[in-house]
């Protein structure tokens, strides 16, 4: 199925079009026989999540999460990215970062289940 070698500066524009037509036939073809020989080895065709080039969002970027500690001015900070400057100072200061923890015991509710009484 071999040809020999086309000069591709000596073809008009229509020519260019009809060979990459033919080149996009061709390789479709190509495709379809390797994705049959993938499934018939098991292997199931990618979703287009997981495709190349496609990027996804990660599953906690852009989430809001409750504030971990609180320094003396009432400024919070989450625990995630980089520490804030209030905090990288007061630690500088010899200060514990657990004193700055919030405590968040006292703000869990109780389920209805553990509320009720038996009977």
């Amino acid at each position: 199925m071999a040809r020999s070698p086309v000069n591709l500066k000596s073809l008009d524009v229509n020519a260019l079009l009809a060979l990459r037509s033919e080149i996009d036939v061709r390789l479709a073809e190509k495709r379809r026989e390797l994705e049959k020989e993938l499934s018939r080895l098991g292997y199931d065709r990618p979703s287009a999540s997981s495709a190349p080039g496609v990027k996804r969002r990660g599953t906690v970027k852009g989430t809001k999460v409750a504030p971990k500690f609180r320094g003396p001015a009432g400024d919070t900070w989450a625990g995630r990215g980089a520490q804030p400057r209030w905090l990288t100072a007061l630690l500088k200061e010899g200060r514990k970062l657990e004193e700055f923890a919030i405590d968040k015991a006292g703000t869990r509710r109780k389920s209805k289940k553990a509320g009720r009484k038996a009977k």
